[in-house]
């Protein structure tokens, strides 16, 4: 079984700057809109928006897969179908394939080798409740998917003082959730290189290309 990982964060709180360790890496990303990268070097990269596209893409022989701003698979199949017009039943049923084909990846992602991590990268927003949750468009996906739910790991980004932060648990009202005892701190460095040797090493899933020089596994 494959592994999905969430992770959510404002604009500019780390999230697409925290793969800056994997350049040279066994690592491959699909970009969901064509931003250049935050940082120096080159991870092999396809930009789609197309799902399909998206699941050949997660087929890269790469072990550890990141899908950057996963959130605009959502956004550009509403930007593009929400005004063609038609009765009420065509947005419902639009709304309805928008839920389900990011169902389908998540599912699909799930039916992998158990050595393949795919980090499903999204935006994050506030619910009416104060909560704070992976920013989608309709109420399907919130309260009949529940994206978080299907993650055994959710990770959010924050600045805390002039560092970008992993938040690995939850803090009452933002969603953040991950095994006893996969991460030594509540707050880990914004390293996703790090993250993905913690996982493997917890699930004894070990990738010799993504060791780092030193600890593996060094958190604060």
């Amino acid at each position: 079984m494959g592994c999905p990982v969430l992770i959510i964060g404002k604009s500019g709180s780390g999230k697409s700057a925290s793969m800056e360790h994997c350049v040279g890496k066994d690592f491959a990303c699909i970009k969901a809109i064509g931003k250049p990268f935050p940082f120096r070097g080159k991870i092999p990269t396809a930009v789609t928006d197309d799902y399909m596209e998206v699941m050949k893409g997660i087929m890269n022989p790469a072990k550890s897969i990141v899908i950057d701003d996963a959130g605009y698979l959502i956004t550009n199949y509403f930007m593009k179908n929400h005004s063609k017009g038609g009765s009420g039943s065509s947005t419902f049923d639009m709304y309805n394939k928008m839920a389900d084909n990011f169902w389908n990846l998540i599912e699909y992602i799930m039916k992998l080798p158990e050595d393949k991590i795919v980090y499903i990268i999204m935006h994050e927003e506030q619910d009416d409740f104060g909560n704070i949750k992976p920013k989608t468009i309709g109420k399907l996906l919130d309260q009949k998917v529940c994206i978080e739910g299907m993650c055994t790991i959710v990770l959010r980004c924050i600045n805390s003082s002039t560092e970008h932060k992993f938040i690995t648990q939850s803090d009452g009202q933002a969603v953040s959730k991950s095994p006893k005892g996969m991460f030594d701190s509540l707050e880990i460095p914004n390293d996703l290189l790090l993250v993905d040797n913690c996982i493997r090493e917890y699930y004894g899933i070990e990738n010799p290309k993504n060791a780092e020089k030193g600890e593996e596994k060094k958190n604060v």
